[in-house]
């Protein structure tokens, strides 16, 4: 198979429940295996070049027990699925009892086939890598304690919730320093160099069996942040585990992905450290500041190549529903921009439905939901208009909306950027605002001068002739209603 595009477009599905509902749908069990193919030839017509299959490795006996019993987690359950049952309930996919498929799911050996099965179809494989911890129950628990990080019994005493004891020793919990740790989980310690090169081993052995791997929490075992979270240093001193674990990779597959989920600012050093790709969380918190269109265009203004190493998504697993947390249209406008900057953009299940309830991920079933058709027309045009060599190979410009005319500021809520590739050129352009927007988009490119132009939609169809003179100066003249977008094809 060839290598991953510039700027790959990902779906995520969460695997439990996507085999529970097509078993229901086909009325039989389903597991990896047994997926029918018009079901991935399916996600092959939405034309993405990877699918990452959240949550396929054996999850834990411990978490699934917590899972069933903590209050917060139980309520949360019951307003997405109102009819939860215990067998729903099997556990985080995020405290991993060992690194092979659920038996749930269909096993190794099913994996391995489906994933023939999605390359012959051009489609690439992304799988979970959690480097920051494993199940509570997990074997190196007895055979390789110095692996983990312990405590000691008056530590498990004074901080009951953050420690736990097992054959004897105590281990903490795996933890993010802002929050409660992961109860069902222990915690690897990165400070030692033999837990460093098992976690090596491990990270390059799940490269044979995947195209890609999306890394949970990828900052968290930084020797800096690993170190202000855990104390100590690392051994030896000034080592890391990124750069030499993703170089280890490189080596045996130049053209794997790695995909880090990464907060705090730190996108850029993650990718210093060798990651392909970095989540754009602050992007995702931009346009959750609807009052303020200007940030999200700041935003964009930073060095193309960082920004081509960025994952842009408008919903995933960790947050809620797109069309529940920007309303119907709101939606539609943050991801028409999303999926048509440079970097990975990723997709979330459900989404192109319009679904606008969270799945917890301890769930194996979701509540059924209409499908929102307006929003599923929207979202197979937007996945078609990208569908294009300029959006994967084409070179990107962040680009000015001035005043259409003086005293109307309306243009600040617009956010515009065009492609180019040889003689194709898009113009993409959303008004992030609840509100209606005027404003010119002068083009900045000579080429369109002293010829007329159809600007065609692909979002609507549409399609508008303009002089190429009057598009670079005073520049496209746009009138857009509330929450509007276009994605302009020049012909």
């Amino acid at each position: 198979m060839g290598k991953w595009p510039l700027h790959p477009l990902v779906y995520e599905i969460n695997t439990a429940v996507w085999l529970t509902s097509l078993s229901r749908t086909y009325g039989r069990p389903i597991s990896l295996g047994g997926i029918p193919q018009t079901e991935l030839e399916r996600l092959a017509e939405l034309r993405f070049d990877g699918v990452w299959l959240m949550g396929v490795w054996q999850r834990s006996a411990a978490s699934r027990t917590i899972a069933r019993a903590e209050p917060a987690l139980l309520g949360e359950y019951r307003r997405a699925l109102p009819d939860v049952r215990p067998d729903d309930i099997i556990g985080s996919p995020y405290a991993i009892a060992d690194y092979t498929v659920d038996p749930l799911f269909g096993g190794d050996q099913e994996l391995a086939a489906l994933r023939q099965r999605l390359r012959a179809l051009n489609l690439r494989l992304v799988l979970d890598f959690v480097p920051n911890h494993l199940a509570r129950d997990h074997a190196w628990v007895g055979a390789r304690p110095e692996f983990l990080v312990q405590g000691t019994a008056a530590e498990l005493q004074a901080r009951p919730n953050d420690y736990f004891e097992a054959g004897g020793r105590v281990f903490a919990h795996g933890r993010d320093p802002n929050f409660a740790p992961w109860t069902d989980t222990v915690q690897v310690d990165y400070r030692c160099a033999a837990a460093r090169r098992a976690m090596t081993h491990l990270l390059v052995a799940l490269s044979e069996r995947c195209d890609g791997l999306r890394c949970d929490m990828a900052m968290l075992v930084t020797a800096d942040v690993f170190c202000r979270t855990w104390g100590g240093r690392f051994d030896p001193p000034g080592a890391d585990f990124w750069p030499d674990a993703i170089r280890g990779i490189k080596r045996a597959h130049p053209g794997f992905l790695m995909l880090a989920e990464v907060y705090w600012d730190l996108e850029y050093d993650l990718q210093q450290q060798g990651f392909d790709f970095t989540y754009d969380k602050r992007l995702y918190d931009r346009f959750q500041r609807r009052d303020d269109p200007e940030a999200v265009r700041r935003h964009l203004v930073a060095d193309i190549e960082f920004q081509r190493r960025l994952a842009r998504f408008v919903e995933n697993h960790d947050e809620p529903r797109a069309a529940a947390q920007f309303g119907p249209e709101g939606s539609k406008a943050v991801a028409a921009l999303a999926v048509t900057l440079p970097g990975l953009r990723l997709l979330h299940q459900g989404q192109l439905d319009g679904f606008e309830t969270r799945w917890p991920v301890q769930l194996r079933r979701a509540a059924p939901e209409p499908t929102n058709t307006d929003l599923q027309a929207f979202y197979q045009r937007l996945l078609n208009a990208v569908d294009s060599a300029v959006f994967h190979e084409g070179s990107w410009k962040l680009l000015e909306a001035r005043a259409a005319w003086s005293g109307n500021r309306s243009c600040w809520n617009a956010v515009a950027h065009r492609w180019v590739k040889g003689e194709e050129f898009v113009l993409a352009v959303s008004n992030l605002s609840p509100d209606p927007m005027q404003c010119y988009v002068p083009l900045e490119l000579p080429a369109l001068s002293g010829c007329t132009w159809e600007l065609r939609d692909l979002l609507s169809e549409a399609r508008y002739d303009r002089e190429g003179d009057g598009l670079l100066h005073p520049g496209l003249y746009l009138d857009m209603p509330a929450y509007g977008r276009h994605v302009f094809a020049f012909a």
